[in-house]
């Protein structure tokens, strides 16, 4: 009984840090605990129930396995616990979501004991996690005229498994609590540097905002035992950044409900709001938590008696209350009306946090059973030869006559599934589609694998194209929580039919590639739908969704997502880039531009940015399309020049083949299946069959933005601002100053080039500008430390091709090791350049982070507090975003540079350099 032993020890140790027993998810250890439910003398025999029936975790864990065979015992009278009746084991089935526990269900349903096959059917009625071999069963069975199996058929294609749940409460009572003011990063709810705890789930929750705003969130549910806490951004937008389920999972933990009374630490029907609403990636996860996201709009932009925007001294909208959500404020959500009250006075309508499908997933507890749901449905009804009954909230389908279609309309109607045959859907629709490439990330990679674990699915959908789990959030430091994280992360995908960035078996080197770039590489269709776990899953060929870990685990077991067609935002450009100025700086100068033009309303949050880019190959194109997520946009479309896309599409299949080469494909050659597709797409466009994707000329959008090239004069840097009077203003992406802002006297403690922003010419920009000094100079030497991490392997096997890694090892202080990787995350910076190992690095603030308080120049995205740098007694830590240049001369000068300096210093350099098209770029 040594595992049992271990575990006692671990409570006791989780005891010390304030934690409960961690639940249960391997069958040894299970195992050992059923050994001692059946010895009836045993000491420890009270307590191992209580872990049998309330702290074992369900789905296909080895865990739920063993537990399924035992209450399969118990069911059949082979094992007798007077604490378990027949009744009570039916019920703990119930409560474990499928796999084993659903193969046991089928065992006794279609077994020959006719009152045990009844109550089986009865559980197997309300369960919706079922795959393609149990249903093979139930058609077998109703073949052979199984009345039981015709039973649990008809049930299904009635949807009973939804119909008899209860119906939503028409009125939910709440009490806010404002979780901080501005927007709300989920680096609040769930911090990057405590990544390595996500999949603890009682342990990560202990990271939620601070430990005081814990106490006043169970101190408000102590004085208002019958409402729901609602978090709230107040000015702001609640969930900006990551896509992290995390956030969300830490904010049910908080202030949702238990799922199930038999799994800990498992909660749902989180209820949050911001005045401007709920990132698009984070209400996905709060759809799949069952929870609801209000917009609530209690703060609007002030008029003057002429109906004039009033602005401040700094041009900014002032903005007056409409009413108040103070803390503590109780407020009233009706269902039914749609509406927000406090007491008798109606607020606002929320409408659009209730429609109908969102009602679904409220009653469900959740996004995934409806989604199965729906498809049991369909696949029972076809099996009875019946059609299914209408009981789910019909496919919103907007078809709008003589209007032509942007580009992911065009997308969305190639992919979509379940739609009226022949209908052409826009903008607004709801729509089930096809993904064809998935990505899974290395921080919520685990968390994903629990969501593939919970909901019973054990393989890779056959319609994926292809899928890669990355290591590079994980990349900086081979510490022991990424030793005891990872290999079993690695493992658990690579089973489950995913390309991995490691080898479970130790046969290939590791590549610690971003996964952005890798994911950016693998698409090879510009009408693809991507998925991936991470907000920058924003792909330059195709449409990407950055998504929690549960969507990207719905998508790996379904091969689908379901989501609204979303409205586009066209941009186009005029006029020329100036010698001096890098293509990053266009980047910033679209955000500060769009604002500009709009009157600081943010028209791209929400939607689609069609960005008409023609001629920039993907690598450099993808720092448009990475931005976007900074942007606050759903996503982003590339349209490019069919010469452009060929060379793009060249490009990816040679990344493919070094993949292959270092032999990362799987049985199943997904990888050389995908430079196959590459293949045909290349002969599609050159032979005009299908040229590259392109809008409609009469397609429609929200808004078009014109970015003009010319006023472009100097660098411009998102700015965290993080002095700013008006705390709302701190930490967005939209103060973006020009260079001349800094007057060349703010001093700047750290560079740092790296993280998905930068391709390539970022890193031979780096080593031509040291070049280039030393010639001016005589000498470099650096008054910062500067720090450069490649974001692929691939780009430094190029870059030592090419003669450029020489030089950067010139100047350097420090060069990775694959050989000996650090194990613990640097604290101390010099002077000095350090060449770091290909991945995410500081831009994640999960390993590495700059000192407390200092204020870093960085090519990253991130410039939220605490993520590259903390805050210090002394002073605040602030991260500014600029372009490979700028960067890499503020950490020479240690200090940022003035336009003059900066101009000297990229004379004659190859900036990323982009010449808009002439073409007209539509259908």
């Amino acid at each position: 009984m040594n595992m049992y032993k271990d575990y006692i020890k671990e409570i006791e140790e989780r005891k010390a840090q304030g934690l409960h027993p961690k639940p249960i998810d391997g069958a040894e250890l299970l195992s050992e605990i059923i050994a001692q439910i059946r010895d009836s003398a045993n000491a420890d025999r009270a307590d191992s129930l209580k872990f049998f029936i309330y702290n074992t975790l369900p789905g296909t864990t080895s865990a739920a396995g063993v537990k399924a065979q035992f209450l399969k015992e118990i069911i059949l009278g082979e094992s007798v616990v007077d604490e378990i009746s027949t009744a009570f084991a039916f019920e703990l089935l119930s409560h474990m979501k499928g796999g084993p526990s659903i193969e046991v269900l089928l065992d006794l349903a279609l077994g020959n004991d006719v009152t045990i096959a009844q109550q089986a059917a009865a559980v197997l009625k309300t369960q919706v996690f079922l795959y393609d071999a149990d249903i093979d069963r139930l058609k077998e069975a109703f073949k052979n005229d199984n009345e039981i199996a015709k039973d649990i058929l008809e049930s299904y294609a009635k949807a009973e498994f939804f119909t008899k749940l209860p119906e939503v409460p028409e009125e939910i009572q709440i009490v806010t609590f404002i979780a901080g003011e501005g927007d709300i990063s989920t680096d609040l709810l769930s911090p990057g540097n405590q990544a390595h705890s996500r999949s603890d789930r009682e342990l990560h929750g202990k990271c939620m905002i601070t430990p005081k705003a814990q106490e006043e969130i169970r101190t408000l549910q102590a004085q208002h035992p019958d409402k729901s806490v609602m978090l709230i951004a107040e000015k702001g937008t609640m969930g900006v950044g990551s896509s992290r389920m995390s956030g969300v999972n830490n904010v049910a933990l908080w202030t949702g409900k238990q799922a199930s009374p038999y799994v800990p630490f498992v909660n749902i029907a989180p209820i949050v709001g911001g005045t401007n609403g709920i990132s698009p990636i984070f209400l996905t996860t709060v759809d799949v938590t069952g929870g609801i996201g209000i917009d609530l709009k209690n703060w609007v932009k002030k008029t003057d008696a002429a109906g004039n925007v009033v602005r401040d001294e700094n041009g900014d909208p002032v903005l007056e209350e409409v009413y108040s959500v103070a803390t503590g404020t109780v407020l009233t959500i009706n269902t039914k009306t749609k509406k927000l009250y406090n007491g008798e006075q109606e607020l606002i309508d929320i409408a659009k946090a209730l429609t109908p499908q969102k009602k679904e997933f409220i009653r469900a507890g959740g996004s995934y059973a409806i989604v199965f749901g729906k498809k049991i449905q369909t696949v029972a009804a076809k099996i009875l030869g019946i059609e299914p009954t209408a009981v789910f909230a019909p496919s919103k389908e907007i078809s709008n006559e003589g209007q032509g279609l942007t580009a992911v309309e065009k997308i969305f109607n190639r992919n979509a599934v379940g739609i009226t045959p022949g209908k052409i859907l826009h903008a607004g629709s709801d729509v089930r589609v096809e993904v064809n490439i998935v990505g899974s990330q290395d921080t919520t990679g685990l968390m994903t694998a629990q969501e593939l674990e919970s909901m019973a699915a054990t393989v890779i959908s056959p319609i994926v194209d292809g899928a890669y789990q990355s290591g590079c959030h994980t990349a900086s430091v081979w510490d022991k929580k990424a030793q005891a994280n990872i290999p079993k992360l690695m493992k658990f995908m690579n089973e489950f039919g995913l390309i991995t960035a490691r080898d479970p078996k130790g046969e290939y080197h590791s590549m610690t590639d971003v996964i952005h770039k890798v994911l950016n590489d693998i698409t090879v269709d510009e009408w693809a739908i991507i998925i991936g776990g991470d907000s920058h899953t924003r792909m330059s060929k195709g449409v990407a969704f950055g998504a929690d870990s549960g969507t990207v685990a719905l998508a790996l077991a379904t091969g689908e997502a379901s989501m609204p067609i979303p409205e586009s935002v066209k941009v186009t450009f005029k006029g020329e880039m100036k010698e001096h100025m890098d293509f990053r700086d266009v980047v910033h100068a679209t955000q500060a531009q769009m604002l500009q033009q709009f009157g600081g309303e943010n028209v791209f949050q929400g939607r689609i940015i069609e960005v008409h880019i023609g001629t920039l190959p993907a690598d450099q194109a993808f720092t448009f399309t990475d931005w976007t997520a900074e942007m606050k946009a759903k996503a982003s479309i590339n349209i490019s020049e069919d010469d452009t896309l060929i060379e793009s599409l060249e490009i990816a299949k040679g990344r493919i083949q070094i993949m292959i080469d270092k032999g990362m494909d799987n049985s199943k050659q997904v990888l050389q299946g995908l430079i196959n597709k590459a293949d045909k797409r290349i002969a599609e466009i050159k032979s005009g069959e299908k040229p590259a994707l392109t809008p409609d000329v009469n397609a429609k959008y929200y808004a078009e933005v014109v970015i003009d090239l010319d006023v472009i004069v100097e660098p411009m840097i998102a700015d965290p601002d993080v002095n700013n009077k008006d705390v709302s203003k701190r930490y967005t992406h939209d103060t973006i100053r020009a260079l001349s802002h800094y007057a060349g006297d703010k001093k700047v403690d750290l560079g740092f080039v790296g993280s998905c922003m930068v391709h390539k010419g970022d890193l031979k920009i780096v080593s031509q500008m040291l070049k280039n000094l030393e010639a001016q100079q005589g000498k470099v030497e650096f008054h910062a430390p500067l720090v450069v991490a490649a974001p692929t392997y691939n780009i430094i096997d190029e870059l030592k091709e090419e003669g450029d890694w020489d030089l950067l090892q010139k100047y350097s202080g420090f060069e990775f090791s694959d050989l000996l990787p650090k194990s613990t995350a640097r604290t101390e910076y010099e002077n000095m350049m350090y060449l770091e190992r290909p991945g995410c690095n500081l831009c994640m603030g999960n390993q590495e982070k700059a000192a407390k308080g200092d204020t870093v120049m960085a090519t990253s995205t991130r410039l939220f507090q605490g993520r590259v740098v903390e805050d210090s007694e002394r002073k605040k830590g602030e991260s500014l975003l600029a372009s490979t240049p700028v960067v890499v001369l503020s950490a020479i000068l240690g200090r940022i540079p003035s336009i003059d300096e900066y101009k000297a210093a990229v004379e004659g350099i190859n900036l990323t350099k982009f010449v808009p098209s002439v073409k007209e770029l539509t259908a």
